[in-house]
C-alpha cells in the first residue's frame, strides 16, 4: 500500500516509519519537523517527507495514497494543559480536517492514534474494555475523544476509520521522548541514582512497547475491512497493567544502586485504570505484545549508556514542554507552534 504516515518524525512515527517500509509499504512522511532534531545516537534515515503543519494540509497532497496513518499530534497531558486551545486546534480540529480531506481524495483507510487515556477517571477495579465508558480528565486525552466521534461519522462504504487507543508508551526511539513514564523513571535512575516517584504509586497504568504500537498498526492497515472497520482497538497487553509503584520497581531492578522514593507530594491522581485487550488479538490475528515492562527498562538503560544520555539533554531536548518553550525562545517557531 501506499501510506501516509503523519508525525513520522516524532517518537512513535520513527519506530514505525522503518516498520512499515519493511512490510513492503511504500510509505511518506508528513510532519512539520517540530521534533526532528530530538535525536538520541545516529540519526534516523526518514522516508520521503512533505514538510507541511498538519493544519496546513492541501487535498491535493493526499491523492493517491490508500491509507493514512495518523499520529501527528501534541502528545503530552502538560503540553495539552498548558496550551488547550492548541491541543484542539492540532489534535482534533486538524485531525479531523485531514480525515476529511482523505475520504474526498480516495483514501480508503484512515489508521488514528488515539489512546487508552480515554478511560482516565475509570478506577482500578476491573478491566474496561473498549465498549467501557470514555472519562477522560485532560484536553489532550478529551481531544483524542471528539476526534474519535467526529472521524466516526465519516466512515462509509468506501472510507474506513479504525482507532487504535495505545496504552502509554515506552521504549527506545531515536527520536526520544524522557516525558512517558517508564523512560523518564530509568532515566532519572541513571543520571541523578533515584527513582522519584510523585504520585502514592498507587495509579493503575497499561503500558505497551513503541515497536509494539508500530506493528499493531501495521496489522490493521492490511486486515479485512469487516474485522476493523470504525472500531476501536486497545493497544497492548494485560500483563503490563501495572501500578506506577510496580513500575518504578522495575526500574531500581533494572539500575542496580538506584534509590526508590515514593513521595505522594502531588497528591491523589485520578488517572488510574487497567485495559482489557482481548479484541485486537481477535481482530488482527498474530498480533501479541512482544515487550514486558522488565525488558523494556532494561533496553532504555542499554541505550542511554551506549548514547551517552546527559542531563542536559535529558532535561530540555526529550521533554516536550521545555523542547517547545526552547523553540519559541529562539524564535524557530511562533506562538502557534507553525515553524
Amino acid at each position: 500500500m501506499r501510506v501516509l504516515l503523519t508525525g513520522h518524525q516524532g517518537y512513535l512515527g520513527t519506530v514505525m516509519a522503518p516498520i512499515l517500509t519493511a512490510a513492503g509499504h511504500d510509505v511518506v512522511g508528513l510532519d512539520s519537523g517540530l521534533f526532528a532534531d530530538c535525536v538520541l545516537g545516529p540519526a534516523p534515515a526518514d522516508p520521503p517527507t512533505l514538510a507541511v503543519d498538519l493544519r496546513d494540509v492541501e487535498a491535493g497532497q493526499l491523492a493517491g495514497f490508500d491509507a493514512v496513518v495518523h499520529l501527528a499530534a501534541l502528545s503530552n497531558d502538560p503540553l495539552g494543559a498548558l496550551a488547550p486551545e492548541l491541543t484542539y486546534d492540532i489534535n482534533h480540529h486538524a485531525s479531523v480536517r485531514l480525515a476529511r480531506l482523505a475520504r474526498e481524495a480516495g483514501v480508503r483507510r484512515f489508521l488514528y492514534a488515539s489512546t487508552c487515556s480515554v478511560y482516565g477517571a475509570s478506577g482500578g477495579e476491573g478491566l474496561v474494555s473498549e465498549d467501557a465508558p470514555l472519562r477522560p480528565v485532560t484536553p489532550y486525552a478529551e481531544s483524542k475523544v471528539r476526534v474519535e466521534d467526529d472521524v466516526a461519522d465519516l466512515a462509509d462504504a468506501d472510507f474506513s476509520p479504525v482507532f487504535l487507543r495505545n496504552a502509554t508508551a515506552f521504549g527506545f526511539s531515536p527520536r526520544l521522548r524522557a516525558d512517558i513514564v517508564l523512560n523518564n523513571l530509568v532515566g532519572h535512575a541513571l543520571l541523578t541514582g533515584t527513582v522519584k516517584v510523585l504520585s502514592d504509586g498507587t495509579p493503575w497504568r497499561p503500558l505497551v512497547h513503541a515497536q509494539d504500537i508500530a506493528r499493531a498498526f501495521e496489522l490493521a492497515l492490511v486486515a479485512p475491512r469487516e474485522a476493523v472497520h470504525a472500531r476501536a482497538f486497545n493497544v497492548g497487553a494485560e500483563e503490563n497493567n501495572v501500578t506506577v509503584a510496580e513500575i518504578a520497581a522495575e526500574v531500581v531492578e533494572a539500575v542496580p544502586g538506584a534509590q526508590l522514593l515514593i513521595t505522594g507530594e502531588a497528591g491523589n491522581d485520578p488517572r488510574s485504570y487497567r485495559v482489557d485487550f482481548a479484541r485486537i488479538r481477535s481482530a488482527l490475528p498474530g498480533y501479541e505484545a512482544a515487550w514486558s515492562v522488565k525488558a523494556g527498562a532494561r533496553e532504555l538503560v542499554d541505550a542511554y549508556r551506549a548514547h551517552g544520555l546527559t542531563q542536559m539533554d535529558f532535561d530540555l531536548r526529550f521533554t516536550r514542554l521545555a523542547r517547545i518553550a526552547a523553540r519559541r525562545g529562539e524564535g524557530t517557531v511562533d506562538e502557534t507552534l507553525r515553524p
